[in-house]
């Protein structure tokens, strides 16, 4: 399993995102820093949610990628 990251931003950015690589069939694999930094007891502002998914499923989602970033 080789995860790659293709989204790191905001939470809500991230949050549509990745709803729409889940419809597409695909679980990927969210990361947090927003959590994280506060149960371990500091904050973090940019870059706080990233989205990981399989290197293998990434050609079945890189058009939604693309068609998301181009639409930012």
């Amino acid at each position: 399993m080789s995860l790659i990251k293709i989204f790191s931003g905001s939470e809500i950015l991230a949050n549509t995102l990745r709803d729409q690589i889940i419809e597409a069939g695909i679980t990927p694999v969210v990361k947090n820093n927003i959590q994280s930094g506060r149960l371990a007891g500091f904050g973090t502002y940019d870059q706080a949610m990233e989205i990981f998914i399989e290197e293998s499923e990434y050609g079945k989602v890189s058009k939604i990628i693309e068609d998301f970033r181009m639409n930012l």
